[in-house]
Protein backbone atom coordinates (compact mmCIF):
# COMPACT_ATOMS: atom_id res chain seq x y z
CA UNK A 1 0.00 0.00 0.00
CA UNK A 2 1.13 3.40 -0.42
CA UNK A 3 0.07 6.82 0.92
CA UNK A 4 -2.43 9.02 -0.86
CA UNK A 5 -1.73 9.43 -4.53
CA UNK A 6 -1.52 7.61 -7.71
CA UNK A 7 1.34 5.02 -8.44
CA UNK A 8 2.14 2.84 -11.69
CA UNK A 9 2.88 -0.67 -9.97
CA UNK A 10 2.49 -2.76 -13.37
CA UNK A 11 -0.36 -5.03 -11.62
CA UNK A 12 -1.03 -8.66 -12.09
CA UNK A 13 -4.03 -8.96 -14.02
CA UNK A 14 -6.77 -10.86 -11.92
CA UNK A 15 -10.07 -11.92 -12.55
CA UNK A 16 -12.05 -8.83 -10.67
CA UNK A 17 -11.27 -5.31 -9.18
CA UNK A 18 -13.89 -4.15 -7.32
CA UNK A 19 -13.60 0.00 -6.50
CA UNK A 20 -15.77 1.52 -3.86
CA UNK A 21 -16.12 2.06 -0.29
CA UNK A 22 -15.90 0.24 2.35
CA UNK A 23 -16.58 0.67 6.14
CA UNK A 24 -16.11 -0.23 9.80
CA UNK A 25 -19.80 -1.24 10.55
CA UNK A 26 -20.94 -2.05 14.29
CA UNK A 27 -23.86 -4.27 14.94
CA UNK A 28 -26.02 -4.77 18.21
CA UNK A 29 -25.01 -6.80 20.58
CA UNK A 30 -29.17 -6.94 21.18
CA UNK A 31 -32.09 -6.22 19.53
CA UNK A 32 -33.90 -2.62 19.98
CA UNK A 33 -33.11 1.28 19.10
CA UNK A 34 -30.14 2.58 18.63
CA UNK A 35 -30.35 4.75 21.76
CA UNK A 36 -30.67 1.30 23.89
CA UNK A 37 -28.54 -1.03 22.54
CA UNK A 38 -25.38 -1.26 25.40
CA UNK A 39 -22.87 -2.50 22.76
CA UNK A 40 -21.64 -3.55 19.47
CA UNK A 41 -19.83 -5.99 17.76
CA UNK A 42 -17.42 -4.57 14.87
CA UNK A 43 -17.80 -5.99 11.03
CA UNK A 44 -16.69 -4.86 7.92
CA UNK A 45 -19.46 -3.24 5.30
CA UNK A 46 -19.18 -2.22 1.70
CA UNK A 47 -21.15 -2.63 -0.96
CA UNK A 48 -18.12 -3.46 -3.66
CA UNK A 49 -15.74 -5.20 -0.74
CA UNK A 50 -18.60 -7.53 0.11
CA UNK A 51 -18.57 -8.91 -3.41
CA UNK A 52 -14.76 -8.88 -3.64
CA UNK A 53 -14.77 -10.67 -0.62
CA UNK A 54 -17.28 -13.43 -1.46
CA UNK A 55 -15.64 -13.60 -4.70
CA UNK A 56 -12.18 -14.46 -3.06
CA UNK A 57 -13.62 -16.98 -0.96
CA UNK A 58 -14.88 -18.67 -4.11
CA UNK A 59 -11.56 -19.11 -5.34
CA UNK A 60 -11.58 -16.29 -7.92
CA UNK A 61 -8.56 -13.47 -7.80
CA UNK A 62 -9.70 -10.17 -6.37
CA UNK A 63 -8.11 -6.80 -6.11
CA UNK A 64 -10.34 -4.45 -3.86
CA UNK A 65 -9.38 -0.59 -4.99
CA UNK A 66 -10.44 2.40 -2.52
CA UNK A 67 -9.18 4.69 0.47
CA UNK A 68 -9.08 4.27 4.16
CA UNK A 69 -8.01 6.33 6.69
CA UNK A 70 -4.26 6.60 8.13
CA UNK A 71 -6.03 4.86 11.57
CA UNK A 72 -6.91 1.98 12.87
CA UNK A 73 -9.97 1.35 11.35
CA UNK A 74 -8.55 1.60 8.02
CA UNK A 75 -6.01 -1.32 9.54
CA UNK A 76 -8.88 -2.86 10.74
CA UNK A 77 -10.52 -3.16 6.79
CA UNK A 78 -7.19 -3.40 5.24
CA UNK A 79 -6.63 -6.59 7.03
CA UNK A 80 -9.98 -8.08 7.32
CA UNK A 81 -10.73 -8.09 3.80
CA UNK A 82 -7.12 -9.21 2.90
CA UNK A 83 -8.22 -12.10 5.29
CA UNK A 84 -10.44 -13.26 2.48
CA UNK A 85 -7.84 -13.64 -0.22
CA UNK A 86 -8.27 -10.25 -1.66
CA UNK A 87 -5.45 -8.22 -2.79
CA UNK A 88 -5.61 -5.23 -1.30
CA UNK A 89 -2.12 -3.71 -2.49
CA UNK A 90 -4.83 -1.07 -4.12
CA UNK A 91 -5.97 0.50 -1.34
CA UNK A 92 -4.86 3.93 -0.82
CA UNK A 93 -3.86 5.18 3.17
CA UNK A 94 -4.84 8.83 3.77
CA UNK A 95 -3.70 10.80 6.11
CA UNK A 96 -5.82 13.55 6.78
CA UNK A 97 -9.23 11.48 6.51
CA UNK A 98 -10.79 9.00 8.86
CA UNK A 99 -12.23 5.47 7.58
CA UNK A 100 -16.27 5.76 7.52
CA UNK A 101 -18.07 4.10 10.00
CA UNK A 102 -21.59 2.88 10.48
CA UNK A 103 -23.75 1.54 12.86
CA UNK A 104 -27.17 -0.44 12.53
CA UNK A 105 -29.99 -1.89 14.43
CA UNK A 106 -30.19 -5.72 14.20
CA UNK A 107 -33.97 -5.52 12.60
CA UNK A 108 -34.89 -6.02 9.03
CA UNK A 109 -34.02 -3.09 6.93
CA UNK A 110 -37.23 -3.17 5.63
CA UNK A 111 -39.18 -2.38 8.30
CA UNK A 112 -39.27 1.24 9.46
CA UNK A 113 -37.81 0.11 12.98
CA UNK A 114 -34.57 -0.21 11.17
CA UNK A 115 -31.76 2.26 12.18
CA UNK A 116 -28.60 3.01 10.37
CA UNK A 117 -26.32 5.94 11.60
CA UNK A 118 -23.77 6.54 9.27
CA UNK A 119 -20.23 8.32 9.96
CA UNK A 120 -18.91 9.34 6.77
CA UNK A 121 -18.75 12.53 5.40
CA UNK A 122 -15.32 13.79 4.47
CA UNK A 123 -13.89 10.59 4.85
CA UNK A 124 -10.83 9.05 2.97
CA UNK A 125 -13.06 7.12 0.48
CA UNK A 126 -14.85 10.53 -0.68
CA UNK A 127 -11.29 11.56 -1.76
CA UNK A 128 -11.39 8.60 -4.78
CA UNK A 129 -11.16 10.58 -7.62
CA UNK A 130 -8.94 10.05 -11.16
CA UNK A 131 -5.99 12.38 -9.45
CA UNK A 132 -5.73 9.99 -6.41
CA UNK A 133 -6.48 6.25 -7.58
CA UNK A 134 -3.82 4.41 -9.52
CA UNK A 135 -6.20 3.49 -12.55
CA UNK A 136 -3.54 1.58 -13.97
CA UNK A 137 -4.81 -1.07 -11.26
CA UNK A 138 -8.32 -0.16 -11.34
CA UNK A 139 -8.41 -1.59 -14.81
CA UNK A 140 -5.98 -4.56 -14.56
CA UNK A 141 -8.84 -7.12 -13.54
CA UNK A 142 -11.24 -9.09 -16.76
CA UNK A 143 -14.12 -7.51 -14.95
CA UNK A 144 -14.31 -3.81 -13.17
CA UNK A 145 -17.32 -4.22 -10.86
CA UNK A 146 -18.71 -0.62 -9.53
CA UNK A 147 -21.52 0.67 -7.93
CA UNK A 148 -23.88 3.80 -8.07
CA UNK A 149 -22.93 4.44 -3.99
CA UNK A 150 -19.45 5.74 -5.67
CA UNK A 151 -20.43 8.72 -7.43
CA UNK A 152 -22.64 9.98 -5.02
CA UNK A 153 -19.90 10.04 -2.23
CA UNK A 154 -18.64 13.33 -4.06
CA UNK A 155 -17.88 15.54 -6.97
CA UNK A 156 -14.93 13.63 -7.55
CA UNK A 157 -15.77 10.60 -7.09
CA UNK A 158 -18.74 10.91 -9.56
CA UNK A 159 -15.52 12.11 -12.07
CA UNK A 160 -13.73 8.70 -11.12
CA UNK A 161 -17.23 6.71 -11.89
CA UNK A 162 -17.35 8.39 -15.39
CA UNK A 163 -13.88 7.90 -16.45
CA UNK A 164 -14.48 4.35 -15.90
CA UNK A 165 -17.49 3.40 -17.51
CA UNK A 166 -16.01 5.41 -20.84
CA UNK A 167 -16.02 2.92 -23.27
CA UNK A 168 -12.78 2.43 -25.25
CA UNK A 169 -10.99 -0.37 -26.62
CA UNK A 170 -9.09 -2.51 -24.38
CA UNK A 171 -11.14 -1.85 -21.28
CA UNK A 172 -12.12 -4.29 -18.65
CA UNK A 173 -15.54 -5.47 -19.04
CA UNK A 174 -17.65 -3.16 -16.83
CA UNK A 175 -19.95 -4.59 -14.12
CA UNK A 176 -21.85 -1.65 -12.54
CA UNK A 177 -24.80 -2.08 -9.72
CA UNK A 178 -27.31 0.59 -9.54
CA UNK A 179 -27.54 0.87 -5.62
CA UNK A 180 -29.82 3.62 -5.66
CA UNK A 181 -29.28 5.11 -2.12
CA UNK A 182 -31.76 8.46 -2.06
CA UNK A 183 -30.11 9.45 0.88
CA UNK A 184 -26.90 9.93 -0.20
CA UNK A 185 -27.87 11.98 -2.90
CA UNK A 186 -29.63 13.90 -0.33
CA UNK A 187 -26.84 14.53 1.66
CA UNK A 188 -24.38 15.66 -1.11
CA UNK A 189 -27.34 18.27 -2.22
CA UNK A 190 -27.42 16.44 -5.63
CA UNK A 191 -30.67 16.03 -6.80
CA UNK A 192 -29.42 14.52 -9.91
CA UNK A 193 -28.89 11.14 -9.00
CA UNK A 194 -31.13 9.09 -10.37
CA UNK A 195 -30.43 11.09 -13.99
CA UNK A 196 -26.31 10.38 -12.95
CA UNK A 197 -27.22 6.20 -12.59
CA UNK A 198 -28.70 6.20 -15.68
CA UNK A 199 -26.06 8.32 -17.64
CA UNK A 200 -23.56 5.20 -15.85
CA UNK A 201 -25.20 2.47 -16.31
CA UNK A 202 -25.37 3.09 -19.85
CA UNK A 203 -21.39 3.30 -19.99
CA UNK A 204 -21.30 -0.20 -18.43
CA UNK A 205 -21.36 -3.67 -19.99
CA UNK A 206 -23.13 -5.95 -17.24
CA UNK A 207 -25.69 -4.08 -15.19
CA UNK A 208 -27.83 -4.95 -12.01
CA UNK A 209 -30.74 -3.38 -10.83
CA UNK A 210 -33.75 -4.05 -8.35
CA UNK A 211 -36.93 -3.79 -10.27
CA UNK A 212 -37.91 -1.40 -7.27
CA UNK A 213 -35.09 0.93 -7.68
CA UNK A 214 -36.01 1.56 -11.41
CA UNK A 215 -39.61 2.62 -10.36
CA UNK A 216 -38.15 4.44 -7.50
CA UNK A 217 -35.42 6.45 -9.35
CA UNK A 218 -36.43 6.31 -12.94
CA UNK A 219 -40.52 5.39 -12.48
CA UNK A 220 -40.16 2.86 -14.84
CA UNK A 221 -41.99 -0.56 -14.29
CA UNK A 222 -41.50 -3.85 -15.09
CA UNK A 223 -38.13 -5.32 -16.78
CA UNK A 224 -39.38 -4.56 -20.50
CA UNK A 225 -39.37 -1.17 -19.53
CA UNK A 226 -36.13 -0.53 -17.73
CA UNK A 227 -34.37 -2.67 -20.78
CA UNK A 228 -36.08 -0.35 -23.28
CA UNK A 229 -34.07 2.74 -20.70
CA UNK A 230 -30.87 1.07 -20.80
CA UNK A 231 -30.72 -0.69 -24.54
CA UNK A 232 -26.79 -0.31 -24.20
CA UNK A 233 -25.34 -2.69 -22.17
CA UNK A 234 -24.52 -6.35 -23.15
CA UNK A 235 -26.12 -7.94 -20.27
CA UNK A 236 -29.04 -6.26 -18.18
CA UNK A 237 -29.79 -8.04 -15.20
CA UNK A 238 -32.87 -6.85 -13.03
CA UNK A 239 -33.78 -8.44 -9.84
CA UNK A 240 -37.47 -9.15 -8.95
CA UNK A 241 -37.17 -9.92 -5.31
CA UNK A 242 -38.67 -12.82 -4.32
CA UNK A 243 -40.32 -13.02 -7.64
CA UNK A 244 -36.82 -14.12 -9.53
CA UNK A 245 -34.53 -12.22 -11.41
CA UNK A 246 -34.57 -11.43 -15.48
CA UNK A 247 -31.83 -11.02 -17.80
CA UNK A 248 -31.70 -9.27 -20.86
CA UNK A 249 -28.56 -10.27 -23.41
CA UNK A 250 -28.20 -9.42 -27.23
CA UNK A 251 -32.03 -10.20 -28.41
CA UNK A 252 -32.28 -12.69 -25.75
CA UNK A 253 -34.09 -12.23 -22.61
CA UNK A 254 -33.97 -15.35 -19.66
CA UNK A 255 -35.64 -15.39 -16.61
CA UNK A 256 -35.45 -17.50 -12.97
CA UNK A 257 -37.37 -17.73 -10.34
CA UNK A 258 -36.00 -17.08 -6.91
CA UNK A 259 -35.42 -19.75 -4.41
CA UNK A 260 -37.69 -20.52 -1.61
CA UNK A 261 -35.21 -19.41 1.17
CA UNK A 262 -35.90 -19.79 5.13
CA UNK A 263 -34.39 -16.21 5.53
CA UNK A 264 -32.25 -15.74 9.10
CA UNK A 265 -31.06 -12.09 7.85
CA UNK A 266 -32.25 -10.08 4.99
CA UNK A 267 -28.86 -8.33 4.44
CA UNK A 268 -25.94 -8.87 1.82
CA UNK A 269 -28.26 -10.54 -0.62
CA UNK A 270 -28.14 -8.21 -3.63
CA UNK A 271 -24.06 -8.01 -3.38
CA UNK A 272 -24.18 -11.75 -3.29
CA UNK A 273 -26.24 -12.47 -5.99
CA UNK A 274 -24.15 -9.89 -8.41
CA UNK A 275 -20.79 -12.03 -6.90
CA UNK A 276 -23.28 -15.69 -8.02
CA UNK A 277 -23.42 -14.23 -11.47
CA UNK A 278 -20.32 -12.64 -12.09
CA UNK A 279 -18.77 -16.09 -11.26
CA UNK A 280 -20.25 -17.71 -13.03
CA UNK A 281 -19.77 -15.38 -16.10
CA UNK A 282 -15.82 -15.26 -15.12
CA UNK A 283 -16.19 -19.40 -16.04
CA UNK A 284 -18.57 -18.68 -19.14
CA UNK A 285 -21.62 -20.68 -17.94
CA UNK A 286 -25.04 -20.10 -20.11
CA UNK A 287 -26.93 -17.03 -18.89
CA UNK A 288 -29.98 -19.62 -16.84
CA UNK A 289 -27.25 -20.51 -14.72
CA UNK A 290 -25.41 -17.44 -14.10
CA UNK A 291 -29.36 -16.49 -12.76
CA UNK A 292 -28.99 -19.61 -11.41
CA UNK A 293 -25.95 -19.50 -9.69
CA UNK A 294 -27.00 -15.51 -8.51
CA UNK A 295 -29.72 -16.85 -6.56
CA UNK A 296 -27.95 -19.43 -5.37
CA UNK A 297 -25.41 -17.18 -3.68
CA UNK A 298 -27.77 -15.10 -2.20
CA UNK A 299 -29.73 -17.89 -0.51
CA UNK A 300 -26.22 -18.24 1.39
CA UNK A 301 -26.42 -14.37 2.26
CA UNK A 302 -29.58 -14.71 3.72
CA UNK A 303 -29.53 -18.04 5.43
CA UNK A 304 -26.50 -16.42 8.29
CA UNK A 305 -26.67 -13.58 10.30
CA UNK A 306 -24.41 -11.20 8.95
CA UNK A 307 -23.98 -9.47 5.38
CA UNK A 308 -21.05 -11.27 4.75
CA UNK A 309 -21.72 -15.42 3.80
CA UNK A 310 -18.97 -18.11 2.20
CA UNK A 311 -20.75 -19.04 -0.81
CA UNK A 312 -21.52 -22.77 -1.59
CA UNK A 313 -18.71 -24.56 -3.16
CA UNK A 314 -18.06 -24.69 -6.79
CA UNK A 315 -18.97 -28.30 -7.36
CA UNK A 316 -22.57 -28.00 -4.79
CA UNK A 317 -23.69 -25.27 -6.60
CA UNK A 318 -23.21 -26.20 -10.32
CA UNK A 319 -25.09 -29.53 -9.46
CA UNK A 320 -28.20 -27.36 -8.31
CA UNK A 321 -27.51 -24.84 -10.65
CA UNK A 322 -28.08 -27.72 -13.43
CA UNK A 323 -31.22 -29.03 -12.29
CA UNK A 324 -34.92 -29.15 -14.32
CA UNK A 325 -37.15 -26.59 -14.14
CA UNK A 326 -39.36 -28.84 -11.65
CA UNK A 327 -36.61 -29.56 -9.15
CA UNK A 328 -35.20 -26.32 -8.94
CA UNK A 329 -38.59 -24.50 -8.44
CA UNK A 330 -39.03 -27.59 -5.09
CA UNK A 331 -35.54 -26.10 -4.07
CA UNK A 332 -36.06 -24.81 -0.40
CA UNK A 333 -32.90 -23.54 1.40
CA UNK A 334 -32.42 -22.92 5.08
CA UNK A 335 -29.59 -22.22 7.45
CA UNK A 336 -26.41 -24.77 6.59
CA UNK A 337 -27.43 -25.89 3.16
CA UNK A 338 -24.08 -24.40 1.69
CA UNK A 339 -22.48 -27.23 3.65
CA UNK A 340 -24.75 -30.01 2.04
CA UNK A 341 -22.11 -33.09 1.03
CA UNK A 342 -22.05 -34.58 -1.91
CA UNK A 343 -25.03 -36.48 -3.47
CA UNK A 344 -27.31 -34.94 -0.97
CA UNK A 345 -28.74 -32.56 -2.79
CA UNK A 346 -32.14 -33.70 -1.48
CA UNK A 347 -31.83 -32.79 1.67
CA UNK A 348 -32.58 -28.99 0.61
CA UNK A 349 -35.68 -30.08 -1.55
CA UNK A 350 -39.01 -29.95 -0.52
CA UNK A 351 -41.96 -31.32 -2.44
Amino acid sequence: MTVDGPRSTAPDVVDVVALGESMVTFLPSVPGRLADVPSFDRAIGGAESNVACVLAAAGHSVRWAGRVGADGFGDHLVEAIGAYGVDVGAVRRDPARPTGVYFRTAGDRATDAHEVAYYRAGSAASAMSVDTMDLDAVRSGRVLHLSGITPALSAGCLGLTRELTVRRPGRPLVSFDVNHRPGLWRDAGDGHGPEVLLELARGADLVFVGDDEARDAWGLDGPEAVRAALPEPAVLVVKQGATGATAFHGDQVTSVPALHVDVVAAVGAGDAFAAGFLSATLRERPVRERLRHGHLWAAAALTVPGDLAAPPARDHADRLAALDDTAWGRLRLGPGWTQAEEGADEEVRTP
